[in-house]
């Protein structure tokens, strides 16, 4: 059997509801470079076929900035590590509200709240309730919130204020994961995610690539993402922070994020398959071939520490290839 004929016999065990099994996502994963566009095609027909031509517009504001007590050695607000970030504390609800207005009017249709910290304490938890409370009644977008690690009753609050769904990358694969954090377990962040699904939560989950990872552990992620069959995917590229460990660390190829995002889809094709962090600075084209190879998500005006493209820039892109926002 061709490469062609192997990737569309993929597609159809997609289409007729089988799936594709570990051994195919494999070897999707490892078929030759020539055959990428094929690939990359066939994961689009998926998309569309399953989700449409909408593609999901998402901004992220950083809340509290803070010097997290973790040691993730791509993050630059870790505290493990000298990088000059600034940092500040929780804004008051009526800041969020104004950004999140913002981000509304500028086509956005969720809005994450982000706290670097490794949990919330009871103190800060009751402040970000009271900012979501706030957003909801004012604003009326769409709540995610990617808070660390959850108690069960903290997970049930955010249901019950109508949060629709909750961010917890696992970040790399499970073989990778004690190179990259020593501070807590892949096996906590399950956990939380597992809290999170318990609670009624949507999932959003996914990781970093470019983080010295093998092609292999990429697989093994997005296997792993499958299983956990979440909501939302959401798929970061690493862009190296002077004062991490992992500052001179190069970028991946594009054939190989195009691999990631297509497989994906493969394994998960009713989820939203978000381009995150990175997007502007490892693709030559802010994510348009992405949205035409299993993707349709994106995250724009800007990530946690650093900027991204303008919202009106990334509706552009958007249109011009095809799709809506």
């Amino acid at each position: 059997m061709n490469t062609l004929m192997f990737i569309k016999e993929c597609q159809e065990k997609v289409f007729s509801g089988i799936g594709i099994s570990s051994k195919d996502a494999e070897k999707l994963f490892n078929i030759p470079d020539e055959s990428l566009k094929d690939l990359a095609s066939c994961a689009n027909e998926i998309t569309l076929d399953f989700n449409g031509n909408k593609v999901d517009i998402e901004q992220l504001n950083n809340i509290k900035k803070n010097a997290c007590s973790e040691d993730c050695t791509f993050c630059g607000q870790s505290a493990f590590f000298d990088t000059g970030i600034e940092t500040y504390q929780l804004p008051t609800p009526e800041e969020i509200v104004i950004k999140a207005q913002k981000a509304k009017d500028e086509g956005a249709e969720s809005y994450c709240l982000v706290a670097a910290w490794r949990e919330p304490s009871p103190k800060d938890f009751e402040k970000v309730c009271k900012i979501i409370i706030e957003v909801n009644d004012k604003v009326g977008i769409t709540i995610e919130c990617s808070l660390g690690f959850l108690t069960q009753e903290q997970a049930k609050k955010l249901k019950e204020l109508k949060v629709k769904r909750y961010n917890h990358n696992l970040e790399t694969a499970k073989s990778k994961f004690s190179e990259i954090c020593t501070t807590h377990t892949y096996e906590d962040r399950l956990k939380t995610l597992e809290i999170a699904r318990d609670a009624g939560l949507e999932l959003c989950t996914g990781g970093i690539i470019g983080l010295g990872e093998t092609r292999e552990q990429r697989l093994e992620l997005a296997l792993e993402l499958s299983r956990l069959h979440p909501e939302e995917v959401t798929i970061n590229m690493l862009v190296p922070i002077p004062g991490t460990p992992l500052e001179l660390q190069t970028n991946l190829p594009n054939s190989e994020i195009i691999r990631m995002f297509s497989v994906i889809r493969f394994l998960l094709p009713e989820s939203v398959i978000k381009i995150s962090g990175g997007r502007e600075t490892n693709l030559d084209d802010s994510g348009e071939e992405l949205l035409q190879s299993g993707a349709n998500g994106i995250i724009t005006a800007g990530y946690l520490t650093m900027d991204g493209n303008e919202a009106k820039k990334d509706l552009k892109m958007i249109e011009k290839i095809g799709l809506k926002a």
